[in-house]
Protein backbone atom coordinates (compact mmCIF):
# COMPACT_ATOMS: atom_id res chain seq x y z
CA UNK A 1 0.00 0.00 0.00
CA UNK A 2 2.98 2.31 -0.42
CA UNK A 3 2.78 5.23 -2.78
CA UNK A 4 4.59 3.96 -5.88
CA UNK A 5 8.16 5.21 -5.96
CA UNK A 6 8.02 5.94 -9.63
CA UNK A 7 5.16 8.31 -8.95
CA UNK A 8 7.08 10.54 -6.55
CA UNK A 9 10.34 11.39 -8.23
CA UNK A 10 12.60 14.29 -7.36
CA UNK A 11 11.73 15.90 -10.68
CA UNK A 12 8.18 16.38 -9.44
CA UNK A 13 9.03 18.68 -6.55
CA UNK A 14 8.10 21.92 -8.32
CA UNK A 15 5.22 24.05 -7.06
CA UNK A 16 1.83 22.59 -8.01
CA UNK A 17 -0.10 24.20 -10.81
CA UNK A 18 -2.69 26.77 -9.82
CA UNK A 19 -5.74 25.07 -8.44
CA UNK A 20 -9.09 25.35 -10.12
CA UNK A 21 -11.21 25.36 -6.98
CA UNK A 22 -14.97 25.63 -7.20
CA UNK A 23 -16.80 24.32 -4.20
CA UNK A 24 -20.51 23.63 -4.24
CA UNK A 25 -21.62 22.76 -0.74
CA UNK A 26 -24.92 21.08 -0.09
CA UNK A 27 -26.35 19.97 3.20
CA UNK A 28 -26.14 16.18 3.34
CA UNK A 29 -27.90 15.58 6.61
CA UNK A 30 -29.44 18.02 9.01
CA UNK A 31 -28.02 16.47 12.15
CA UNK A 32 -25.94 13.37 12.83
CA UNK A 33 -26.08 14.05 16.55
CA UNK A 34 -27.86 16.70 18.58
CA UNK A 35 -25.40 19.44 17.65
CA UNK A 36 -23.42 17.98 14.75
CA UNK A 37 -23.83 19.19 11.20
CA UNK A 38 -22.51 17.31 8.18
CA UNK A 39 -22.14 18.50 4.61
CA UNK A 40 -21.25 16.71 1.41
CA UNK A 41 -18.86 18.96 -0.50
CA UNK A 42 -18.26 18.77 -4.23
CA UNK A 43 -15.19 20.61 -5.47
CA UNK A 44 -12.85 20.69 -8.42
CA UNK A 45 -9.08 20.34 -8.75
CA UNK A 46 -7.55 20.89 -12.18
CA UNK A 47 -10.84 20.16 -13.92
CA UNK A 48 -11.68 16.95 -12.02
CA UNK A 49 -14.55 16.63 -9.55
CA UNK A 50 -14.05 15.38 -6.00
CA UNK A 51 -16.48 14.69 -3.17
CA UNK A 52 -15.59 15.35 0.46
CA UNK A 53 -17.41 15.44 3.77
CA UNK A 54 -17.42 18.26 6.33
CA UNK A 55 -18.46 17.70 9.96
CA UNK A 56 -18.75 20.29 12.72
CA UNK A 57 -20.72 21.36 15.78
CA UNK A 58 -22.77 24.44 14.86
CA UNK A 59 -23.59 25.24 18.48
CA UNK A 60 -19.97 25.71 19.51
CA UNK A 61 -18.92 29.32 20.00
CA UNK A 62 -16.37 30.96 17.75
CA UNK A 63 -13.91 29.49 15.31
CA UNK A 64 -12.08 26.29 16.07
CA UNK A 65 -9.16 24.28 14.60
CA UNK A 66 -9.73 22.25 11.46
CA UNK A 67 -8.55 18.71 10.79
CA UNK A 68 -8.16 17.06 7.40
CA UNK A 69 -8.92 13.33 7.22
CA UNK A 70 -7.23 11.37 4.42
CA UNK A 71 -8.83 8.04 3.58
CA UNK A 72 -7.40 4.53 3.24
CA UNK A 73 -6.50 3.10 -0.15
CA UNK A 74 -10.12 1.99 -0.66
CA UNK A 75 -11.12 5.61 -1.21
CA UNK A 76 -13.40 8.12 0.47
CA UNK A 77 -15.73 5.82 2.39
CA UNK A 78 -17.89 5.61 5.50
CA UNK A 79 -14.89 4.93 7.72
CA UNK A 80 -13.28 8.25 6.69
CA UNK A 81 -16.57 10.02 7.29
CA UNK A 82 -16.95 8.43 10.71
CA UNK A 83 -13.52 9.73 11.70
CA UNK A 84 -14.57 13.23 10.65
CA UNK A 85 -17.67 12.91 12.82
CA UNK A 86 -15.57 11.79 15.81
CA UNK A 87 -13.40 14.86 15.38
CA UNK A 88 -16.47 17.09 15.19
CA UNK A 89 -17.76 15.55 18.41
CA UNK A 90 -14.38 16.38 20.00
CA UNK A 91 -14.75 20.05 19.10
CA UNK A 92 -13.04 20.36 15.72
CA UNK A 93 -14.28 21.01 12.22
CA UNK A 94 -13.16 18.04 10.14
CA UNK A 95 -13.03 17.55 6.40
CA UNK A 96 -12.75 14.01 5.06
CA UNK A 97 -11.20 14.78 1.69
CA UNK A 98 -11.17 12.79 -1.53
CA UNK A 99 -7.85 11.90 -3.16
CA UNK A 100 -9.26 9.74 -5.98
CA UNK A 101 -12.17 11.63 -7.54
CA UNK A 102 -15.95 11.44 -7.23
CA UNK A 103 -17.32 7.92 -7.44
CA UNK A 104 -13.96 6.17 -7.16
CA UNK A 105 -14.56 3.84 -4.22
CA UNK A 106 -12.94 0.41 -4.43
CA UNK A 107 -14.71 -2.82 -3.55
CA UNK A 108 -11.74 -5.03 -4.42
CA UNK A 109 -8.00 -4.65 -3.63
CA UNK A 110 -7.17 -4.58 -7.33
CA UNK A 111 -9.43 -1.56 -7.80
CA UNK A 112 -7.94 0.13 -4.76
CA UNK A 113 -4.44 -0.41 -6.11
CA UNK A 114 -5.39 1.07 -9.48
CA UNK A 115 -7.07 4.12 -7.92
CA UNK A 116 -4.04 4.72 -5.71
CA UNK A 117 -1.61 4.37 -8.61
CA UNK A 118 -3.53 6.90 -10.67
CA UNK A 119 -3.87 9.37 -7.78
CA UNK A 120 -0.16 9.27 -6.97
CA UNK A 121 1.31 9.31 -10.47
CA UNK A 122 3.20 12.48 -9.59
CA UNK A 123 3.74 14.50 -6.43
CA UNK A 124 2.34 17.70 -7.94
CA UNK A 125 -1.03 15.97 -8.32
CA UNK A 126 -0.93 14.58 -4.78
CA UNK A 127 -0.10 17.97 -3.33
CA UNK A 128 -2.65 19.82 -5.46
CA UNK A 129 -5.47 17.55 -4.26
CA UNK A 130 -4.38 17.88 -0.66
CA UNK A 131 -3.99 21.65 -0.83
CA UNK A 132 -7.41 22.09 -2.46
CA UNK A 133 -9.02 20.30 0.48
CA UNK A 134 -6.92 22.29 2.95
CA UNK A 135 -8.10 25.54 1.39
CA UNK A 136 -11.74 24.43 1.55
CA UNK A 137 -11.39 23.61 5.23
CA UNK A 138 -9.66 26.89 6.00
CA UNK A 139 -12.45 28.81 4.27
CA UNK A 140 -15.22 27.19 6.31
CA UNK A 141 -17.08 29.64 8.54
CA UNK A 142 -16.35 27.64 11.69
CA UNK A 143 -12.59 27.25 11.16
CA UNK A 144 -9.62 29.23 12.43
CA UNK A 145 -7.58 29.13 9.22
CA UNK A 146 -4.30 29.37 11.16
CA UNK A 147 -4.98 26.14 13.06
CA UNK A 148 -4.97 23.12 10.74
CA UNK A 149 -3.91 19.49 11.28
CA UNK A 150 -4.09 16.41 9.06
CA UNK A 151 -4.51 12.74 9.89
CA UNK A 152 -4.43 9.83 7.50
CA UNK A 153 -5.05 6.10 7.49
CA UNK A 154 -3.06 3.53 5.49
CA UNK A 155 -2.61 5.27 2.10
CA UNK A 156 -3.72 8.49 3.79
CA UNK A 157 -1.05 8.12 6.44
CA UNK A 158 1.59 8.14 3.71
CA UNK A 159 -0.02 11.20 2.12
CA UNK A 160 0.03 13.30 5.29
CA UNK A 161 3.63 12.32 6.07
CA UNK A 162 4.67 13.36 2.59
CA UNK A 163 2.92 16.70 3.00
CA UNK A 164 4.97 17.23 6.16
CA UNK A 165 8.13 16.29 4.27
CA UNK A 166 7.27 18.83 1.58
CA UNK A 167 6.94 21.63 4.11
CA UNK A 168 3.17 22.15 3.96
CA UNK A 169 2.00 24.57 6.65
CA UNK A 170 0.30 22.32 9.20
CA UNK A 171 0.30 22.33 12.99
CA UNK A 172 0.16 18.56 13.39
CA UNK A 173 0.22 15.41 11.27
CA UNK A 174 -0.93 11.96 12.40
CA UNK A 175 -0.32 8.73 10.49
CA UNK A 176 -2.26 5.61 11.45
CA UNK A 177 -0.82 2.37 10.00
CA UNK A 178 0.51 4.37 7.06
CA UNK A 179 3.47 3.56 4.83
CA UNK A 180 6.55 5.23 6.29
CA UNK A 181 9.03 4.89 3.44
CA UNK A 182 9.14 7.51 0.71
CA UNK A 183 11.47 8.75 -2.01
CA UNK A 184 10.77 12.21 -0.59
CA UNK A 185 13.18 12.93 2.25
CA UNK A 186 12.58 15.48 4.97
CA UNK A 187 15.08 18.31 5.11
CA UNK A 188 16.34 20.07 8.22
CA UNK A 189 14.21 23.10 9.05
CA UNK A 190 11.52 22.27 6.49
CA UNK A 191 9.16 20.03 8.48
CA UNK A 192 6.69 22.32 10.24
CA UNK A 193 4.12 20.15 12.06
CA UNK A 194 4.51 17.97 15.10
CA UNK A 195 4.22 14.39 13.86
CA UNK A 196 2.61 11.37 15.50
CA UNK A 197 2.98 7.95 13.89
CA UNK A 198 1.05 4.91 15.12
CA UNK A 199 2.04 1.59 13.59
CA UNK A 200 1.47 -2.10 14.25
CA UNK A 201 4.45 -4.17 15.34
CA UNK A 202 3.15 -7.08 13.24
CA UNK A 203 2.20 -4.97 10.22
CA UNK A 204 3.60 -6.82 7.21
CA UNK A 205 3.01 -3.76 5.02
CA UNK A 206 5.09 -1.48 7.24
CA UNK A 207 8.19 -3.54 8.14
CA UNK A 208 10.62 -2.60 10.89
CA UNK A 209 13.19 -1.19 8.49
CA UNK A 210 10.65 1.47 7.45
CA UNK A 211 10.10 2.33 11.09
CA UNK A 212 13.79 2.72 11.89
CA UNK A 213 14.43 4.63 8.67
CA UNK A 214 11.67 7.12 9.49
CA UNK A 215 13.10 7.75 12.95
CA UNK A 216 16.54 8.48 11.49
CA UNK A 217 15.09 10.63 8.71
CA UNK A 218 13.08 12.78 11.10
CA UNK A 219 15.93 13.07 13.59
CA UNK A 220 18.25 14.22 10.81
CA UNK A 221 15.58 16.72 9.71
CA UNK A 222 15.21 17.98 13.30
CA UNK A 223 11.49 17.20 13.17
CA UNK A 224 9.29 16.69 16.24
CA UNK A 225 8.33 13.01 15.94
CA UNK A 226 6.48 10.72 18.30
CA UNK A 227 6.26 7.12 17.10
CA UNK A 228 4.30 4.36 18.81
CA UNK A 229 4.57 0.73 17.71
CA UNK A 230 1.93 -1.65 19.10
CA UNK A 231 3.33 -5.17 19.63
CA UNK A 232 1.53 -7.91 17.72
CA UNK A 233 -0.85 -5.48 16.02
CA UNK A 234 -1.64 -5.78 12.30
CA UNK A 235 -2.25 -3.27 9.53
CA UNK A 236 -5.58 -1.33 9.56
CA UNK A 237 -5.87 -1.65 13.32
CA UNK A 238 -8.10 1.46 13.61
CA UNK A 239 -10.82 0.18 11.29
CA UNK A 240 -13.50 -2.08 12.83
CA UNK A 241 -14.24 -3.44 9.35
CA UNK A 242 -10.69 -4.74 8.85
CA UNK A 243 -11.42 -8.26 10.12
CA UNK A 244 -14.17 -8.80 7.55
CA UNK A 245 -11.92 -7.51 4.76
CA UNK A 246 -9.12 -9.81 5.93
CA UNK A 247 -11.45 -12.78 5.75
CA UNK A 248 -12.92 -11.84 2.37
CA UNK A 249 -9.64 -11.13 0.57
CA UNK A 250 -7.16 -13.14 2.67
CA UNK A 251 -5.26 -10.01 3.68
CA UNK A 252 -2.91 -9.67 6.70
CA UNK A 253 -4.90 -6.91 8.40
CA UNK A 254 -6.99 -6.71 11.55
CA UNK A 255 -8.80 -4.39 13.93
CA UNK A 256 -7.34 -3.91 17.42
CA UNK A 257 -9.56 -2.03 19.84
CA UNK A 258 -6.82 -1.20 22.34
CA UNK A 259 -4.45 0.11 19.69
CA UNK A 260 -7.26 2.10 18.08
CA UNK A 261 -8.20 3.65 21.41
CA UNK A 262 -4.63 4.45 22.42
CA UNK A 263 -3.80 6.03 19.06
CA UNK A 264 -6.96 8.15 19.14
CA UNK A 265 -6.32 9.28 22.71
CA UNK A 266 -2.75 10.18 21.78
CA UNK A 267 -4.03 12.19 18.83
CA UNK A 268 -6.45 14.12 21.00
CA UNK A 269 -3.66 14.99 23.44
CA UNK A 270 -1.51 16.17 20.55
CA UNK A 271 -4.25 18.45 19.23
CA UNK A 272 -4.91 19.80 22.74
CA UNK A 273 -1.26 20.78 22.96
CA UNK A 274 -0.67 22.24 19.50
CA UNK A 275 -3.94 24.18 19.38
CA UNK A 276 -3.78 25.52 22.93
CA UNK A 277 -4.22 29.31 22.92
Amino acid sequence: MNIPKRALTAAAFSRPAALSLAAAITLASAQVAAEMQTETVEYEVNGETFTGYMAYDDEADGKRPGVLVVHEWWGHNEFARSQAEKLAAAGYTAFALDMYGSGKLAEHPEDAQQFMKEATKDIDQVKARFMAAKELLQQHDTVDSNKIAAQGYCFGGAVVLNMARLGVDLDAVVSYHGALGSPIKAEAGKVQPRIHVYTGGADQMVPSDQVSALVKEMQDAEADLTLVSFPGVLHSFTNPGADQVAKEFDMPIGYDEKAATRSWDGTMRLYDEVFKD
